[in-house]
Parts: C-alpha cells; sequence; structure tokens
C-alpha cells in the first residue's frame, strides 16, 4: 500500500532507501480514488523512530493511504526537535471535526504513572471517546492498549515484578480470524514492559475478545467484537536493533537490566539481532487495515458519525 505522507518528512527517505512505495503528494492528488485516511497518534518520545516504524508497517498493499500525524497539546514533548513537530503533527482541536477510516495509539513509557496523574490524561480521554464516532477502527499499541482497555472497559493494569524483555511466542485462539491470516501457527513479536493483563479480566466483558496469547508474555492481543478497537500488548512493528538500543541504554545508566530474551544469537549482545517477528507485524497490520478498515469503512466518512 503506497504510504502518502509529505515530501520532506524524515521518514520517506529511510523507507524509499528499503524499497517501500512512498507516494509523492502530486502523484496522489492526481489518482481517481479515495485514499484511506489514517490518523497515527503518537504518544513515543522518540517521535521520528516511532513514526518510521508505524509507516514501514502499513506499507505495500495495494490501496493509497493518507497518513497524519497527531500529537498531544496539553504535552509538549521535549525529545523531538520543535520544527518537526510543529511541520508535520497536528492537535485534536484542528481534527475534532474529521473523520478517519483507521487509528493507531501508539505506547509510551509511562507505566508506573496512574492513569489519572499522566500529564495529558484527559486530553487522551476525549481522544478515545471521540474515535468511537470519528473513527471506524482504532488500533492502540503497548501503553496505549492498556490506556484503551482501561479507559473504555475498566479493565486494570497489573504490574509485573520483573521486566518483561525480549521476543516471545504467540499463538492464536481466534485462527479462523482475518487478522492472523499468513501467520505460523506460533508467531514471534517483541515485549517491553513491566506491566500485563489479567486474562480473566478480558474474559469476563462480553464485548471483548481475547485474540492470542504466550506463555511467557501472557495477553498479546483482544479487540471489541464490533471490530472498532484492537489491542496489541506487545511491538510487532519495532526495528531490528530496538530492543538491543534500550538495552545498551540502561546498561550504560548502570541500570540493572536483563538481556532481551530469545533476542540476540546465543544470548551474545556483541552479534546481530536475529530478526523472526517481521512478517508478523507486516502481517498484522496488513489485515487489520484490509479486513478490518478497507473492507468495512464507508465510502463516506460522515456517515460515521451516526454510529
Amino acid at each position: 500500500m503506497p504510504i502518502r505522507i509529505p515530501d520532506s518528512l524524515p521518514a520517506r527517505a529511510t523507507l524509499e532507501e528499503e524499497n517501500i512505495f512512498v507516494m509523492t503528494e502530486y502523484r496522489a492528488l492526481h489518482q481517481d480514488i479515495r485514499p484511506l485516511n489514517l490518523l497515527i497518534l503518537n504518544l513515543m518520545p522518540t517521535k521520528i523512530i516511532t513514526e518510521t516504524q508505524f509507516l514501514r508497517k502499513l506499507s505495500n498493499t495495494p490501496l493509497q493511504i493518507r497518513v497524519e500525524l497527531l500529537k498531544t497539546s496539553s504535552y509538549q514533548s521535549t525529545h523531538t526537535d520543535p520544527s518537526h513537530l510543529d511541520t508535520f503533527y497536528t492537535t485534536f482541536n484542528q481534527i475534532r471535526n474529521k473523520t478517519y477510516d483507521g487509528m493507531i495509539i501508539t505506547g509510551a513509557p509511562l507505566e508506573y504513572v496512574d492513569w489519572e496523574n499522566v500529564d495529558y490524561w484527559d486530553e487522551l480521554c476525549e481522544i478515545m471517546d471521540w474515535s468511537s464516532t470519528h473513527v471506524h477502527s482504532t488500533m492502540h499499541v503497548c501503553w496505549g492498549a492498556y490506556a484503551g482497555l482501561y479507559y473504555h472497559y475498566g479493565v486494570p493494569k497489573v504490574l509485573r515484578d520483573t521486566k518483561l524483555f525480549g521476543v516471545y511466542p504467540h499463538t492464536a485462539i481466534k485462527k479462523q480470524s482475518p487478522l492472523f491470516r499468513g501467520l505460523n501457527d506460533v508467531f514471534y513479536a517483541p515485549h517491553s514492559r513491566n506491566m500485563e493483563l489479567n486474562e480473566a479480566d478480558i474474559l469476563k466483558i462480553p464485548d471483548l475478545e481475547l485474540m492470542s496469547v504466550s506463555p511467557q508474555a501472557g495477553v498479546f492481543i483482544v479487540k471489541s467484537r464490533d471490530n472498532r478497537r484492537f489491542f496489541i500488548t506487545g511491538h510487532p512493528e519495532y526495528d531490528a536493533d530496538t530492543l538491543a538500543k534500550e538495552y545498551w541504554r540502561d546498561k550504560e545508566k548502570g541500570l540493572d537490566i536483563a538481556l532481551p530474551e530469545n533476542y540476540f544469537p546465543n544470548d551474545d549482545p556483541t552479534l546481530a539481532p536475529l530478526v523472526t517477528w517481521r512478517s508478523t507485524g507486516q502481517l498484522i497490520y496488513n489485515n487489520w487495515l484490509n479486513y478490518y478498515v478497507y473492507q468495512t469503512t464507508p465510502y463516506d466518512l460522515t456517515k460515521l458519525n451516526n454510529k
């Protein structure tokens, strides 16, 4: 799927070097089709890295996607050049009257902060509430998944005694779901978190479906029965070196960080990681876009407000 983004977005050069189809604004405007309108609420401090990771996964299917990047206005990021945010990001007040086919809400490094103490919690709640009437299907990722499950369904997060850090095997519970088309019976995805979900808390909510679990990582994918909300507790969009960078960063700070599991060959951090999750990420995001966004979204997005 050609990704339609501003010509000067830094991710464009990276993606083109990887032979990923990135469409210029000029070419997009001269195609006689309606693109999918996708909004990414990027809550990560490393905004450019995160936006590139997601744009990479949203590629390689036959449709055109128009991507908009959203930032919070109640909290200003200090890890990204303000000029980048001013140029490529919008705020909720600027888009609150618009409608979207799909939306992604990213993670954030706020596991130990109570929900109501998050600086932008009120704004995030407003955005999540707005998504119910202005977005056809929303994907919540990692911290964003926990936030969404808590806000929409009251599902609590559970803090772990030790950090879950590495690449873990998963299986699909709903094996016939279109979300898992093309995936192996056992598929891998990275996790880096200090919290988890109780499976029983998911199963007791009639509006939720438990889709995928892992013996080590626990609950992995949950969705609403109407397919309007998806929740992924891991990071299938991660780059090959994301966990390695996190490991060496914490080592340099003198923190007690364990080696990421199932990641470095022979558990040797001097060796390049072996990527076992690339196809998992590509298929999950492409299947979501195809079967839960493109195939069911109304051509006239204003009809979303009537749902």
